[in-house]
């Protein structure tokens, strides 16, 4: 099983590709969604243990899915990333208000997102 399971949430198809790729590197297994609906309901039945989390999603966004889980007791200790191209001033914040553990800017840094996976899941 290796180092734990991660949920990826991403919409575009390149960008999962590598997310993919770059975390099957770090001996991690990959479950994906392709927007906040799937994200959910992969969180619920496949018990991830952390969510990397796109914010612009079509359906739901990743803002609420993520408050979604957080409101749920089922996953709500599941930690979330969230990945965002949009780094505007205040994005962090927002992201963590709506329950998000940890934040993270595209194009993402992969020795800074193995450094979150480590402190998030020990």
């Amino acid at each position: 099983m290796g180092n734990g399971r991660i949920l990826v949430v991403e919409d575009n198809r390149d960008n999962m590709t590598l997310i993919s790729d770059v975390l099957g590197s770090l001996n991690y297994e990959v479950i994906s969604a392709k927007d906040g609906e799937e994200a959910v309901k992969s969180a619920k039945a496949e018990k991830p243990d952390l969510i990397l989390m796109d914010l612009s999603l079509p359906r739901m966004d990743g803002w609420t899915a993520t408050r979604h889980l957080k409101a749920d007791p089922e996953v709500l200790h599941i930690p979330v990333i969230a990945l965002t191209a949009h780094a505007m001033i205040g994005d962090r914040e927002r992201a963590l208000a709506a329950g998000c553990d940890d934040y993270l800017s595209k194009p993402i840094n992969i020795r800074e997102l193995a450094a979150k996976l480590r402190q998030l899941l020990g």
